[in-house]
């Protein structure tokens, strides 16, 4: 018996197994990468709509004439109809830190719009912008922050010709509000 073939065959053969084993592995952390990602973007797109929902839902009671009591109630119900706390419970799990911090800055500004909504803030109150725009401002950090994992992109006000992300420079009724004397 040729122990050189034998040797040949066998060293071969393990060589040629190896390489299959780590391709399959690579492809399927690659495949894994891809599904992470698209989950994440599914799940930071569930979030911000349901958001958007309940931003809604709290304009039109803003809105409304109705009595505190059914102010309050309204305000909760827009709350938790709009799916936000389950989305929220996804991003805890599915999000990077970054993102799921900001996800949480954003939705604790919404709490504060809902309370500011509930409490009686008209849209054109002081009461009702001094809630709203830190929550848009939150809205803007929560997308520049998705931005950047999911695409390694930047994004700022300037690109808008804003001067920042809560609003506050273009709002018609900030603008008319005078400033505080100091």
């Amino acid at each position: 018996m040729d122990w050189g073939t034998l040797v040949a065959t066998v060293s071969g053969g393990t060589l040629a197994v190896s390489g299959t084993v780590l391709a399959d592995f690579l492809r399927n952390r690659r495949e894994d990468g891809r599904g992470t990602g698209a989950r994440r973007r599914e799940v930071y797109i569930e979030f911000i709509s349901a958001a958007g929902v309940c931003h809604s839902g709290l304009r039109e009671i803003a809105q409304s004439d109705e009595a505190d009591a059914d102010r309050r109630t309204a305000a909760r119900t827009a709350l938790s109809e709009a799916g936000l706390y389950e989305a929220r419970e996804r991003l805890f799990i599915d999000a990077t830190a970054t993102v799921a911090g900001a996800g949480q800055a954003m939705f604790e500004h919404l709490r504060s719009l809902q309370r500011a909504v509930a409490d009686g803030a008209s849209l054109t109150s002081t009461a009702f912008h001094d809630a709203y725009h830190p929550y848009i401002g939150a809205v803007w950090r929560y997308r520049v922050a998705v931005r950047e994992e999911l695409e390694g992109r930047s994004l700022s006000p300037q690109a808008f010709g804003w001067e920042g992300w809560d609003g506050s420079d273009r709002c018609s009724v900030c603008r008319r509000t005078p400033a505080p004397a100091t």
